[in-house]
């Protein structure tokens, strides 16, 4: 087996058993725990499409825009057109947020820097501005969604919530597992070059703003698929989805994993939620700079984010054993 390929089942075998621990582990854990894990899941999928981005040399504030998508879409196929299962309503999510994004991509693709953020920001802004002001979509107060089924069964109370959590850890798994083969892929690599030196890249025929492009529609998917998960596991959605506070959690979570690892962008979304669960419990008006100082101690002591913990050592040990 050649390395690349021995790398790929390596990649695939430990998503797949991550999956599987997480699911039987699922069964003991108590109803907060699973809820708040599967928000994580759902939430980290989001932030995990900025991550693509920043291997790029961009960021994207509007990333509320194509979750509040793969939310809403998820809610009126519920509701409306009578598609109650979780997997398709998920991916139907995914899907529509992409579709939704593509014709922007193109544009976005030429901006960088803050022009990049901010246009990004303005389309989710503008999102936000239509729902609010529409009645059939509920408004400013949003609507709810009923319980999804699971392949053709409606699980009782008792096992709804481990429902959902299973589902969204094995969609955020699969993706998660996808996403790696992309980052090791020679696309992937292309990116982290183009975030380095783009005139090179671009001398050595690779189309930066093409590149940047089909990220952003990945990304898109990615937020419409945990926004759609997220939707179902709370049972309500609202424009607050697309609102600027919205987007910024997603970004905090991406500056608190890096962009070097998938694992760590469901690890930093876990610990955002933590986090926030606790200092809002203990510290109930002064949360946020709780918040605030666990990121600036992130900031200071690993500042290419919580994946480098790992990362970093995996590089040095694959240079001494090339070396050797």
């Amino acid at each position: 087996m050649t390395q690349g390929g021995f790398a790929l089942s390596r990649t695939f075998a430990a998503g797949l058993l991550c999956i599987v621990l997480l699911l039987l582990a699922g069964t003991a854990m108590p109803r907060w725990l699973t809820f708040l894990i599967t928000m994580s899941a759902a939430n980290g999928l989001v932030s995990l499409g900025i991550a693509l981005l920043m291997r790029s040399g961009v960021v994207s504030f509007g990333q509320g825009l194509v979750f509040a998508i793969g939310g809403y879409s998820a809610a009126l196929a519920f509701g409306r057109l009578g598609i109650t299962d979780a997997v398709t309503l998920a991916i139907a999510g995914g899907l529509l947020a992409a579709l939704v994004a593509a014709p922007f991509a193109w544009l976005i693709g030429r901006y960088r820097g803050i022009f990049f953020a901010m246009l990004s920001l303005a389309l989710s802004m503008v999102l936000y501005g239509l729902l609010v002001k529409s009645e059939s979509l509920g408004g400013s107060d949003g609507f709810n969604m009923g319980r999804a089924t699971f392949f053709g069964m409606r699980p009782g109370d008792s096992w709804s919530n481990y429902a959902n959590y299973a589902v969204t850890v094995t969609l955020a798994g699969i993706v998660g597992i996808a996403m790696r083969i992309y980052f090791d892929s020679t696309r992937g690599l292309v990116a982290l070059a183009a975030r380095d030196n783009e005139i090179r890249v671009e001398y050595l025929g690779s189309s930066v703003r093409g590149l940047i492009a089909g990220n952003f529609v990945i990304a898109a998917f990615c937020g419409g698929l945990g926004g759609a998960l997220a939707v179902m596991a709370l049972g309500h959605v609202e424009p607050e989805f697309s609102f600027w506070t919205r987007s910024g959690d997603f970004v905090f979570v991406a500056i608190l994993a890096g962009h070097h690892s998938v694992l760590a962008a469901f690890i930093a979304s876990t610990v955002l939620e933590i986090v926030r669960s606790f200092s809002s419990a203990y510290f109930p008006n002064s949360w946020q700079l709780v918040l605030g100082l666990f990121l600036l101690a992130v900031i200071r002591f690993l500042p290419s984010g919580i994946g480098s913990l790992w990362t970093a050592r995996y590089a040095s040990a694959r240079q001494k054993g090339a070396a050797t």
